[in-house]
């Protein structure tokens, strides 16, 4: 039954590789973004409690939140304007985006129902398909209930009073942050907000969302000095039926403990699982804008999978055997120290104006060897966090540059060794023509790109290790990495993109991965922007 599952995953995850050359089903798909899903998640007729701004105070400079450790336990405790400041500060809408780029939509979003409005967490497409929400306990600020977070209004809307946390605790499995905290944060994906434009490739694109919401709250809770942890491994059904939402429409991709005050150990113990089909304890409709939704087959069958593996959690020091390797025989050219003082910048106002290049790269002015370390330092440092599959600092990832145009740098491939801070040479060559055949989007001009970066994982180790769920479990921290990467570019002042339209193939051939169980997963340009930039100031905060 467990090797079914994997080789489920497997097959699925194989066809995204290959998708430049071999497009997924369903072939010639044209979204109908006249039907499409509203951005924004709204339950009509409930009581909505609204939160603090969460942008009047500092969060300290980027530098402690990117290059420095996450906080230990038992540091400061959250409170309502913290928790306001972690979600208006990664989900929540700062801005409208009515800049002029390279993607084809310019027209559309100067009409308000095309309206595109910014946050601070990346998501493919700028689809923003994640729900955020709170299950508060006797301690919070807030009578004990279930709380959906509402982007559009910035304020948390109630679908039910009464302390469900050990219903959360029961389903993820009793012991550490989770029986010592009297809330939590849920995430899940609402898949058709983005299977409408992405179809079967939904999947990929969304556990990788997640992992960019999750790694920006671990910027936000380092600022904050407070510690976050994500709970990857739980009984994904039995969250589904607490928030009210069919499983294979709506489905939880992460826990995240949220202490307002210490349990200390001390829980109910909890009653027995639903049985399958059984009700939900939410019955409230939300709003649906698509007269529509359409369903797809690879997309359902990679979460079954998911959902049917149900091997018992890993230990944590399983993913020591998981990291990527170095590469034999090279030394590595030494990095410059990253550039502290370009990092000084409040970590608040450079979340505020995170945004993507699309094809504002301009190759006249180089990317600096120090910008490029930098930005390689605060990415690597999204592997760092405190998970109940991973020890805090052993990461599943890692990191290849492909560099173009970077001062100082031959044109080549290169490996990133964090631990030495260092560039292991994998092969100088060309690479203006390699770069733009292999990407198979039009909002790029990857000749004016300063490098590329390349977030890779051993995907074959992760997958016999962890099983199905390994593959949501790597992905989150493939997103994380990203948003890391964003974040450590705005503070420097060097552009970014992060992009999965590269064939990946071609560029596991380049890095040097072909014949290893190594796979690159997701790809960031960066480089310097043009000056003249057609754009419009609509800041919301």
């Amino acid at each position: 039954m467990l090797e079914g599952t994997t080789k489920a995953v497997r097959e699925y995850v194989e066809t995204v590789f290959r998708r430049g050359r071999e497009p997924m089903e369903p072939i010639g798909f044209t979204p109908n973004f006249a039907d499409q899903p509203s951005r924004h998640k709204i339950y009509p007729g409930v009581s909505r409690f609204p939160l603090p701004a969460g942008t009047d105070g500092t969060l300290g400079p980027a530098k402690r939140a990117l290059l420095g450790p996450p906080a230990d336990a038992g540091d400061p405790l959250w409170t309502m304007e913290s928790l306001a400041a972690l979600l208006r500060l990664s989900y929540g809408v700062l801005d409208r985006r009515l800049r002029i780029t390279w993607n084809q939509d310019s027209d559309v979003r100067v009409t308000y129902p095309g309206a595109l409005w910014g946050r601070a967490t990346a998501s493919g497409g700028g689809m923003y398909p994640l729900e955020i929400y709170w299950v508060a306990g006797r301690g919070g600020p807030l009578s004990p209930g279930v709380y959906h977070y509402s982007t559009a209004h910035h304020a948390f809307e109630r679908l039910l009073t009464g302390d469900l946390t050990d219903e959360v605790r029961a389903a993820c499995g009793n012991g550490g942050e989770v029986d010592d905290s009297d809330g939590f944060l849920l995430v899940s994906v609402r898949f058709w907000k983005n299977s409408f434009k992405y179809n079967s490739f939904c999947y990929h694109v969304v556990t990788q969302d997640a992992g960019a919401l999750l790694g920006c709250w671990e910027l936000i809770a380092r600022g904050l000095g407070r510690r976050l942890e994500r709970v990857l491994w739980f009984d994904d059904e039995r969250l589904n039926r607490l928030i009210g939402t069919d499983t294979y429409e709506e489905s939880m991709l992460a826990v995240v403990p949220l202490p307002f005050t210490r349990t200390g150990g001390t829980v109910t113990a909890p009653g027995p699982a639903p049985a399958p089909g059984h009700g939900t304890l939410i019955d409230r409709p939300s709003f649906e804008r698509s007269a529509v939704t359409l369903t797809f087959e690879q997309v359902e069958e990679v979460h079954r999978a998911v959902l049917e593996d149900r091997r018992p959690r890993p230990d944590r020091t399983t993913a020591r055997d998981l990291v990527p390797l170095p590469r034999p025989g090279s030394a590595g050219t030494p990095l410059p120290a990253p550039l502290e003082e370009r990092l000084g910048r409040d970590l608040g106002g450079v979340l505020r104006s995170r945004r993507t290049s699309f094809g504002s790269f301009v190759g006249s002015r180089p990317l600096g060897l120090d910008e490029l370390a930098t930005v390689l330092a605060g990415a690597a440092s999204a592997r760092h966090y405190a998970s109940d599959v991973t020890p805090t600092r052993t990461g599943l990832t890692g990191l290849y540059v492909l560099a173009h145009r970077v001062a100082g740098l031959p044109s080549g491939t290169y490996r990133y060794d964090p631990d030495g801070h260092r560039l292991q040479t994998v092969q100088e060559r060309p690479l203006a023509d390699f770069l733009q055949r292999n990407y198979y989007l039009s909002n790029y001009n990857l000749d004016q790109v300063g490098a590329v970066l390349a977030i890779s994982a051993r995907w074959e180790s992760v997958l016999r290790a962890y099983g199905s769920r390994g593959y949501r479990v790597v992905n989150a921290e493939v997103g994380a990495v990203a948003q890391n990467a964003y974040v450590a570019a705005g503070a420097t002042g060097v552009g970014c993109g992060a992009v999965l339209g590269f064939d990946n193939i071609s560029i596991d051939e380049a890095v040097g991965l072909d014949g290893t169980d190594e796979r690159t997963f997701l790809f960031v340009l960066l480089g310097h922007e043009r000056a003249d930039r057609a754009d419009f100031d609509y800041r919301l905060v």
